[in-house]
């Protein structure tokens, strides 16, 4: 994992709840992830829709109608 000057700030703008998250505030490395399973970040999410974990396209999709 990269150090990323930019963690700190990011961190006030992540909405992510998942703790263990080693990718917290590292915008770069958490779309990537995010990517390569097919998923959108929690960032993109409503704070109730990102308290279901379901990061899928399609539940993106859905809570944007």
């Amino acid at each position: 994992m990269k150090v990323c000057p930019n963690q700190k700030a990011n961190l006030a703008n992540c909405n992510c709840s998942y703790q263990s998250c080693v990718r917290k505030g590292i915008c770069c490395e958490c779309v990537l992830y995010h990517r390569k399973n097919r998923q959108i970040p929690a960032c993109f999410f409503s704070p109730d829709a990102e308290g279901s974990y379901d990061r899928s396209i399609d539940n993106f999709i859905r809570m944007c109608k």
